[in-house]
């Protein structure tokens, strides 16, 4: 039976993979390019492992091939012959590597497919990622770009090719109304997928990585303690951009694209609660002001389709909230300061490094 452990060849060429564990396991924490078609489905993995743990491995096995042999095994094949012929060069694992993938190696031999099974399973491969984003993000050289709320950090990012947007594998744009409408990652997904962009990273032998300079959580995602400080022993660039100009780029991707995923309702519906949540920050005043400006922009917005009302909202958010909170953020940073200046200044500067 074919195994491997070249668990770099697999995130250097984001190999697609076969997970057979089963539902509750994989939504806890799986693989970039990890598809689930469970041997064992939650209730009955249920029922294995107390059969384990009352009578032993042989008695687990044998009542893990009942029940498959009752739900159908050749329904599990036919699955995961389809899933390979479109993905020809998936790997398969399990979670230690143990009974679930070699007895789903061995059917799949049986009709003429072979495949490989990764060797120690989802635990030995989620190793080698924490591993290594230990290692790499202590080694790494990092530029670590800041500047105010709408600035357009994330916007100048994707100009670089040695970066790695944390906000866009965090699913979230890292402020108090960064949340998507679609759901977080779990935190295991997170860190899984930070490790392949590390690894990824590494190997180009770029000379800086560049990331933006968030805080530990990015909304439900945190960055790993050790990771996060790792990360952030580098130098400050921070990009300079002019008030309205900032206004104009929240109001794109805040509303304009936000309305574009969900409906204007549910979107402020969670915009109202998103202002909820950091009413004790603002204090009861300011929390009011803000409230009726989003209330008014949005009777505008609802009554006549106009939706450039949001944008004095925006700007007292930045104004009275933001800027001033990361003034006292970049006060207390021990990160040293390296160059400031706008998006073509910045561009030029990173380019160089």
């Amino acid at each position: 039976m074919q195994l491997t452990d070249d668990f770099l060849s697999i995130v250097l060429n984001e190999t697609p993979l076969l997970d057979v564990r089963a539902p509750v396991e994989f939504s806890k924490g799986a693989f970039k390019n990890a598809t689930n078609i469970a041997i064992l489905e939650d209730e009955e993995r249920h029922l294995v492992g107390t059969k384990y743990k009352e009578a032993g491995n042989a008695a687990a096995v044998a009542l893990a091939e009942k029940l498959i042999q009752t739900q159908g095994q050749q329904k599990r094949i036919k699955k995961w012959k389809e899933y390979l012929q479109k993905n020809p060069n998936a790997l398969l694992y399990c979670f230690r590597g143990g009974q679930r993938s070699k007895i789903s190696q061995a059917w799949l031999k049986e009709v003429g497919i072979d495949i490989t099974r990764l060797q120690g399973g989802y635990k030995a491969f989620r190793n080698y990622l924490i591993k290594e984003s230990l290692q790499i993000s202590a080694e790494s050289q990092t530029l670590i770009l800041g500047g105010y709320t709408g600035s357009g950090k994330t916007i100048l990012l994707q100009n670089l090719e040695n970066m790695i947007d944390l906000e866009a594998l965090a699913h979230h744009r890292g402020s108090s109304f960064g949340n998507f409408s679609s759901s977080q990652p779990s935190q295991i997904d997170f860190e899984n997928n930070l490790a392949y962009k590390l690894i990824q990273h590494h190997h180009k032998n770029h000379n800086h990585l560049v990331i933006e300079h968030e805080s530990q959580n990015i909304g439900r995602s945190f960055i790993p303690k050790e990771i996060y400080t790792n990360l952030m022993n580098g130098k400050l660039i921070v990009l300079e951009t002019a008030l309205e100009k900032r206004v104009d780029t929240i109001f794109n991707e805040y509303v304009f694209n936000a309305l574009l995923e969900e409906e204007v309702i549910e979107w402020a519906k969670r915009t109202k609660e998103n202002l909820a949540k950091i009413k004790k920050r603002l204090g009861n005043e300011k929390h009011r002001e803000l409230k009726d400006l989003f209330e008014d922009a949005l009777c505008h917005h609802l009554q006549y389709e106009d939706t450039k009302h949001y944008k004095k909202f925006i700007e007292k958010m930045l104004v009275e909230y933001y800027d001033p909170m990361y003034n006292y953020q970049l006060q207390k940073s021990k990160i040293p300061l390296i160059f400031q200046g706008n998006e073509k200044e910045v561009l030029e500067f990173l380019h160089s490094k």
